[in-house]
């Protein structure tokens, strides 16, 4: 396992090689060796899933509701202008009026996305540092809280080694 941890740090770039040392891939080996850590990664990747549906349902149903808002908004739109045919002076009111009210719902729009966008990425730093709360509580070597995003890219290659020997194990590659 240890030789195959090795083989998988030899592929990431120099970088990140050098931060893996021997005897950090020897701890990891180590952990491995009890199906505890894979447990734990199989069910914070899980909840993972789930809690990113979740935002992405979520700022979906945002944007349907704003082009819902857009669409009965140029259906107003719409009326208003038929209704100055026979007075084509007001056209340019409220063509005015019209651009105003697009003005402002394209802004409140964009202020809200933007929002609903912030409170996604800081709910995703927080889970983030849930997780490396917990494997570092668990005992997985490598693991602390930091959101430094060199440190947190090394996490995320060492959580993709033990996901890639995990699937090894239950294809039978390795005795442990």
């Amino acid at each position: 396992m240890l030789n195959e941890l090795q083989n998988m740090a030899r592929e990431l770039p120099l970088t990140f090689q050098q931060r893996l040392p021997y005897d950090l891939l020897s701890s990891l080996a180590s952990s491995l060796l009890d199906s505890t850590v894979y447990d734990i990664v199989h069910s914070l990747e899980e909840v993972q899933h789930l809690e990113e549906k979740a935002m992405c349902s979520s700022r979906s149903r945002m944007v349907s509701e704003h082009k819902a808002q857009h669409h009965v908004m140029q259906k107003k739109h719409k009326e208003l202008l038929q209704q100055c045919e026979n007075r084509p002076h007001n056209i340019p009111l409220v063509q005015a009026q019209i651009d105003r009210e697009l003005e402002m719902i394209n802004k409140r729009c964009d202020e809200e996305m933007k929002k609903k966008d912030m409170k996604i990425i800081l709910e995703l730093d927080q889970k983030a540092m849930e997780q490396q709360n917990l494997l570092e509580k668990a005992g997985v070597p490598g693991f602390y809280v930091t959101n430094n995003k060199l440190e947190m890219r090394l996490q995320m290659y060492l959580l993709d080694f033990i996901m890639r020997i995990s699937r090894a194990e239950k294809e039978g590659k390795f005795d442990t």
